[in-house]
């Protein structure tokens, strides 16, 4: 018997759905992070309002300030769905546990001089309860904000947040000091040099409008406590007293970096998308970059001696410059 083998080319009838069809304006494939984003938030046939705001639809544009043609052009240029996210995290996860696993296996956090133990346990440590603040309003931002795009990207900074203060904890018991915890949160709520930082991230809590929270946590705050603290205060760590801090905070360092683009891509879109989107953006920079140089100035004071208010001075420069190119108009102040 012969068998004759024929390959059939089957041409699909549609290269993708049909709602991305129209947005797209032509039937060509689209990217995962495509067909997982674009649309799929309900825009109607509502069943009621939340009993808890009933002003307001479940999904409702009119909670925040800023106005968008379409929502769904605050794409994230990493990409990021779901699928794509948990990637992502697993190789900097894996990364960032053969770091812990060579700090142990050298004894280099043993050895660690007692005099970088103390920047750690007075600097590091009580970021673990700013992260969960930072997780808690970004679940916020989650919740109420307009369209997948953003919405889907805001909750895996949340989940982010929650990391970082994981492995913050994680640090403490590298160094063996599970006591130094304890004293960090003891830090976090009476110390004068946390309260200003305690005050914004809670007042955030309380703040109504999501998108200003995301300018006020994710690009104003974090724009310049982390660079100051795992970028500027780890590599003086490291010149010090050895690359250990690094090693060990490696996840938060290329986690603003990687997070940094994806809040520039999101600044820019709003900025370009009108004039008055552009203003009030400027304008919360501007109100939150002041109490955030304030809060932040007392930890670059405790990091850095005298030489704080310099250092936190070229970061806030540093921003400004982020910002400028992302099209605000921050003025001199800014």
């Amino acid at each position: 018997m012969q068998l004759d083998l024929r390959t059939i080319s089957i041409k699909p009838l549609r290269q993708t759905f049909g709602h991305l069809a129209r947005r797209m304006g032509a039937d060509k494939p689209a990217s995962r992070y495509i067909e997982g984003t674009m649309d799929l938030q309900p825009v109607e046939n509502f069943h009621y309002r939340p009993s808890w705001d009933p002003d307001f639809d479940i999904f409702d544009p009119r909670r925040t300030a800023i106005v968008m043609k379409d929502w769904y052009a605050l794409k994230d240029p990493r990409q990021f769905f779901y699928g794509a996210w948990v990637l992502a995290r697993a190789r900097m996860q894996d990364a960032a546990e053969a770091d812990f696993a060579l700090v142990e296996e050298r004894g280099l956090a043993a050895a660690y001089p007692e005099a970088g133990k103390a920047v750690v346990r007075s600097v590091l440590l009580p970021l673990r309860h700013l992260a969960w603040g930072a997780n808690i309003n970004d679940s916020f931002i989650g919740a109420h904000g307009y369209g997948i795009a953003i919405s889907q990207a805001a909750t895996y900074a949340a989940m982010d947040q929650l990391g970082i203060a994981q492995y913050l904890t994680r640090l403490a018991l590298a160094f063996s000091d599970i006591e130094a915890l304890a004293a960090a949160k003891s830090a976090w709520l009476e110390a004068p040099l946390w309260q200003g930082l305690r005050r914004y991230v809670e007042d955030l809590m309380v703040t109504g409008d999501w998108f200003e929270v995301l300018v006020a946590q994710n690009v104003v705050l974090d724009g310049l406590l982390y660079p100051l603290v795992y970028d500027r205060l780890a590599d003086a760590l490291d010149a010090s007293h050895g690359p250990v801090v690094s090693l060990l905070t490696r996840f938060q360092s290329e986690w603003a970096g990687e997070n940094a683009k994806w809040l520039d891509a999101v600044i820019k879109v709003a900025a370009a998308d009108s004039p008055e989107n552009a203003e009030k953006l400027a304008a919360w920079v501007g109100q939150w970059r002041a109490r955030a140089l304030e809060a932040v100035a007392p930890v670059a004071e405790a990091a850095f001696g005298a030489e704080g208010a310099a250092v936190l001075a070229e970061i806030a420069e540093d921003l400004s410059r982020r910002l400028t190119k992302a099209g605000l108009s921050l003025g001199a102040s800014a």
